[in-house]
């Protein structure tokens, strides 16, 4: 089963929802405040780390979209 990310149009939480494709447009409702969310485009990377301990990107990038750091120690996701 797939994990869908969402966000709550009146609080703002972000949260996933595990649910069968079967259910992949179905409501949701935020699991604070029981308002609307809204379905969010989901983003991955891969990484591997190497025989210095050092990570290296395989997928996506080397920072997420969003983040102006090269560490995601630094990100608030």
């Amino acid at each position: 089963m797939p994990i869908y990310e969402y966000v709550c149009t009146d609080c703002g939480l972000k949260f996933e929802v595990l649910r069968p494709l079967t259910q992949t447009n179905g409501h949701t409702c935020c699991p604070d405040c029981g308002k609307n969310a809204e379905r969010v485009f989901s983003t991955f990377a891969s990484f591997s780390k190497g025989d210095n301990g050092m990570s290296t990107p395989l997928a996506g990038s080397d920072h997420c979209a969003s983040c102006h750091s090269g560490s995601c120690g630094s990100c608030g996701l």
